[in-house]
């Protein structure tokens, strides 16, 4: 990119900025600065606003960047993701979206809290929901890293690590100073110009081929260096036992893994009701299926167009390959028109990234606060817990707001530093062990408390450790960290585990523990307490 490019990509960079932040302080001078006011935006957003705020928080780095990247390089296999990102949602829609706006508050603690001893609930999934955010949010640090290095010529390691520390620092001024209402606005700006942003790309890579989807996938195929194999399933995962284990664990993991993030379920806690939960995601259903079709346009058209060695030259793990695309779309490298529209996607992308780390860091932060902070420092009383959580929330909401944008800053150091190990990885693939940790840790517990009957303290304990330790153990040992030349440490070898995720052996192991850790439990579940929750989840009566 000439000096030139690189300055207008550059100032489309700043416009964004500049206006985000102009929201943020407009939204900041509005606030009372309450618990509600700033993890839920006073509850004020219809459930247009809220649709578009979570497909702004769902469709992320990974989303835009990553999966495109890897359909670009493994043609059919690359697709996994696509679809599994979408059908997550059907669980999301019928399993969880207006139970947990009934059951909950602020978090996901709050809905497993509602008929379990409250402390050791709250430090368990206190302490899922950090992990699996900071996992979230590493992919959309190394997202950025790889977009503004290609800005700058792709050759400058510097650069990318400046980039990935400016992105966490603003990421920490907009949830400490904005909250959930700075939050939301900046996400549902962000998804417009990201769908805006699709639907050009698209529309200008079925044109190339004059509409003709066959000859779009027949170019891709053989540009791709792998002929027919690219448009047949086993380029990435045939390779053997190992891989088709690999294939089935990732599937499983991006299924029921949406259901368990921390940062989507806090976004059923923005709108009043809980019919407009579930009117919400209905809308950003169809406006995440939509994104998703068209990036597998975006995938097979960076493959036909730039070439799948082109796109692997620039970025190993694929993440440059829409870049690219629109690069060479609008004319190629030295056209104004080449330059114009790989600004403007390389901005899109950069208010993805910027927009999904703001929401991750608040959902993570409220997790600290209100879950981690409320537990190990204020004591306990008895009592109901829905009337417990309401008086903590009112009695000190300062304070606790206060420990919340402290945390904001600690969890953005920690990703900054794992995004620095972690930035020659497929940001898909990390979101992928983000979803297997949350399947695993979250999920589990968060469906035994919402329809088994006889789940008790002891088992909700167990089922969130039983699923977050041997995911996070799993990982360390597996090859993303150790043992191949893609891992983060190509130059040692620890890893016994064979496989990439881990969600084929923790989502089992954390049900499981659960299930365990609730029949031996010599604490009798509470009748009155679940019978309370039920009526609470299916009706609607007494939630906040």
């Amino acid at each position: 990119m000439s000096g030139d490019h690189q300055t207008l990509a550059l100032l489309l960079f700043s416009a964004f900025v500049a206006v985000t932040l102009g929201i943020t302080t407009w939204v900041s001078r509005d606030r009372h600065g309450s618990a509600e006011e700033f993890y839920t935006g006073g509850r004020l957003f219809s459930p247009m606003e809220n649709g578009f705020a979570i497909a702004g928080d769902y469709m992320s780095a990974a989303s835009f960047l990553g999966i495109s990247g890897l359909i670009a390089l493994f043609g059919y296999d690359g697709m996994l993701y696509s679809v599994g990102f979408l059908v997550a949602w059907l669980v999301v829609l019928l399993l969880v979206a207006e139970l947990v706006r009934n059951c909950g508050r602020f978090t996901l603690a709050d809905v497993v809290a509602a008929r379990m001893r409250e402390r050791p609930v709250r430090i368990a999934a206190g302490t899922s929901s950090v992990v699996v955010s900071v996992l979230y949010l590493v992919a959309q640090m190394v997202g950025a890293g790889s977009l503004v290095a290609l800005l700058l010529g792709g050759t400058s390691e510097a650069a990318r690590s400046w980039t990935v520390i400016g992105v966490g620092a603003l990421m920490v001024v907009y949830v400490a100073l904005g909250g959930m209402r700075a939050t939301t606005w900046i996400q549902i700006v962000k998804a417009v110009l990201l769908m805006a942003g699709t639907v050009a790309l698209t529309v200008l890579v079925l044109l190339r081929f004059h509409g003709d989807f066959n000859a779009l996938l027949t170019t891709a195929a053989e540009r791709s260096g792998h002929g027919k194999e690219f448009l047949s399933p086993g380029l990435a995962y045939g390779g053997g036992w190992t891989a088709r284990f690999d294939f089935i664990s990732l599937g499983l993991a991006l299924v029921l893994g949406t259901a368990g993030l921390p940062h989507i379920l806090s976004r059923f806690y923005t709108v009043p009701t809980a019919r407009a939960a579930r009117r919400s995601v209905v809308w950003s259903i169809g406006l995440i299926g939509s994104f998703y079709l068209m990036t597998i346009v975006l995938g097979f058209g960076a493959a036909a167009v730039v070439g799948t060695n082109e796109v692997r030259a620039s970025s190993a793990a694929g993440n440059t390959a829409v870049p690219l695309l629109a690069l060479d779309l609008g004319g190629g490298a030295g056209s104004t028109g080449g330059t114009v529209l790989f600004a403007v996607v390389a901005a899109v992308a950069f208010a993805t990234i910027l927009a999904v780390v703001a929401g991750i860091t608040l959902a993570s932060s409220a997790s600290v606060a209100h879950d981690l902070h409320a537990s190990l420092k204020r004591p306990r009383r008895r009592g109901n817990p829905h009337a417990k959580a309401h008086a903590k929330s009112h009695a000190k909401p300062l304070g606790e707001v206060a420990v919340a944008r402290f945390a904001a800053a600690g969890i953005g150091a920690v990703a900054i530093a794992l995004g620095l190990l972690a930035r020659d990885l497929n940001v898909a693939f990390l979101v992928g062990l983000a979803f297997a940790v949350a399947a695993s840790a979250n999920l589990p517990v968060l469906l035994y408390s919402l329809f088994w009957r006889n789940f008790t303290t002891r088992g909700a304990v167990w089922s969130v450790y039983g699923g977050l330790v041997p995911a996070v153990l799993l990982v360390v040992f597996s090859p993303v960290v150790s043992g191949s030349p893609e891992a983060i440490f190509p130059g040692v070898d620890f890893h016994v585990f064979p496989l990439q995720n881990p969600g084929l052996v923790s989502i089992p192991l954390g049900f499981l523990a659960g299930w365990i850790g609730t029949v031996l439990s010599r604490e009798p579940a509470d009748e009155a307490k679940h019978a309370e929750s039920e009526v609470r989840s299916l009706t609607g009566a007494g939630a906040v």
